[in-house]
């Protein structure tokens, strides 16, 4: 597929990489869109045959519209796949100043919802390859999170990284504490090559799992997931998985904290370094302890998750995981506020946690 040429003899790779770089994606790469993917899609089927999406309906839906973005899901006609990666990784030393409750979050949601962000700059890059075609209609359509697409997968079909065995995309440099987006576009531009995957004998990612979610390198059981029990699940969280989730009250990164890639990224990501502001934590955590999540009320949550992804673990799922955190702690500072929560919460799964906290604590202080 041949790379057209603009006036001036600059390739619209050329223009496109320059549009994309000003708006703040630090890696792009390019992909052949009306190939379909086939060994990655089958992998997808057997993921959902195994029930392994847990409370995640959506990953099994529209399922055909995941193997090709060239048809009636995506973009009728497409013909290239631009994919994009934004860092939101901050240095050690800043991370090692932020307050209790957000040295619990997974650091993608320390900050703003970066969702209206990424998709804003998105639309603007769509934007910009419509005008490229010349006397030619050109489409394009900005994707981000919402479509049903395998996005890790074309990312590493687009050269932009390779599938580390965490299931993760490592964009080489920047590592996986990288936000994805997509756009498609009917324009021809010519695919970059993929990258070979790096991993070689390394397995912290997998050893540093805290409740074992890994079946084998490159599988992951999501129902074990740390960032699937404090997000998605709605549910209580297993008894036998309460230890593994630790202090972990929304998320977990210790399969990318441990990884290689990414302790090079971070170090060269020094204390000062300019970063979008949305990924900073809000000043909002400062002023809040894991325990006062426990007793939330409506008003009380609504004021913590406007305009934070943390929202999204519900109210009942964040006083859960609280109180979860709580009992792995063990601090006999938090009883009285465990055994509000284990009396008075309106709702059952709460209290059940609240009660195993206090069961934890107490026989952790016991002589």
């Amino acid at each position: 597929m041949p790379e057209p040429i603009l006036e001036g003899d600059v390739p619209l790779k050329a223009r496109v990489v320059a549009e994309a770089r000003r708006l703040g994606f630090e890696a792009v790469g390019f992909a052949r869109a009306d190939v379909p993917l086939e060994a990655d899609f089958e992998r997808y089927e057997a993921f959902v045959r195994d029930g392994k999406q847990g409370e995640m309906g959506w990953l099994a839906a529209a399922a055909e519209a995941r193997r090709s973005l060239d048809g009636e899901h995506i973009l009728r006609g497409a013909r290239t796949v631009i994919c994009l990666a934004r860092p939101y990784a901050r240095s050690s030393v800043d991370e090692a100043a932020d307050p209790e409750v957000v040295q619990a979050i997974a650091r993608y949601a320390r900050g703003r919802d970066y969702h209206n962000g990424l998709r804003k700059k998105l639309r603007k890059l769509a934007a910009f390859v419509r005008t490229l075609g010349g006397e030619e209609p050109v489409q394009a359509r900005p994707l981000c999170d919402e479509e049903p697409i395998l996005e890790r997968a074309w990312a590493s079909r687009a050269g932009l990284g390779f599938v580390g065995k965490n299931g993760l995309l490592i964009v080489p440099g920047v590592g996986s504490l990288v936000l994805l987006g997509e756009v498609v576009t009917t324009l021809a531009i010519e695919p970059d090559a993929t990258i070979p995957e790096r991993c070689g004998s390394c397995t912290r990612c997998l050893d540093a799992c805290p409740t074992g979610a890994f079946e084998a390198p490159f599988v992951l059981d999501p129902r074990r997931c740390v960032a699937y029990l404090t997000i998605e699940h709605r549910a209580a969280i297993p008894d036998e998985l309460h230890e593994g989730v630790g202090g972990h009250l929304f998320g977990c990164d210790d399969c990318q904290t441990v990884c290689p890639f990414n302790a090079s990224a971070r170090s060269a990501r020094r204390a000062g370094m300019p970063i979008d502001a949305r990924f900073t934590p809000d000043p909002r955590w400062g002023e809040v302890r894991v325990r006062d999540l426990l007793m939330l009320d409506d008003a009380g949550f609504a004021a913590l998750r406007e305009g934070s992804p943390v929202g999204r673990a519900t109210r009942i799922g964040l006083a859960r995981n609280a109180a979860v955190v709580l009992g792995n702690r063990a601090d006999p500072a938090d009883v009285e506020a465990l055994t509000r929560a284990a009396e008075h919460h309106d709702s059952e799964i709460v209290r059940k946690a609240a009660f195993w906290a206090l069961a934890r604590i107490e026989k952790s202080t016991a002589p």
